[in-house]
């Protein structure tokens, strides 16, 4: 059994492993692990430019400031969502998610539920239809 550690810098592991071992083969595996493993690089995170996104400066429309008048004041603000006035997300050429029911979300879960709570949910959505 090792002793204990003494302070500051007279600490050591008392446990018996190092990271950088002198034992037979270790370098080798060690080597082999970063060979075979590559470390992650980190992403280009510069923003591209006008030239490499090839547009124009002047076709770029400018960014409007956050407290500018508005550029569209017919324009309702809720556009484009599927709530009050104005076109819904069918303008934007995307497609609606697809609803799920709240019974079949909680029958997935029914395997996982140690309480009980999750049944008891599930059939209250069943029992309201949902």
């Amino acid at each position: 059994m090792a002793g204990v550690s003494g302070p500051g810098k007279f600490s050591k592991r008392t446990d018996g492993i190092s990271f950088q071992s002198t034992e037979y083969g270790s370098g080798v595996e060690n080597a082999a692990n970063k060979a075979g493993a590559p470390l992650a690089s980190t992403p280009d995170v510069r923003p591209t430019s006008r030239s490499e996104m090839g547009m124009a400066p002047s076709q770029m429309e400018p960014v409007t400031p956050l407290y500018a008048p508005s550029q569209r004041p017919d324009e309702p603000v809720t556009s484009g969502i599927p709530m009050g006035p104005g076109p819904g997300p069918e303008i934007l050429g995307m497609q609606p998610a697809m609803q799920e029911k709240l019974s079949t979300a909680l029958a997935r879960m029914l395997p996982y539920d140690q309480t009980g709570e999750i049944e008891i949910l599930y059939q209250q959505a069943l029992a309201r239809g949902n």
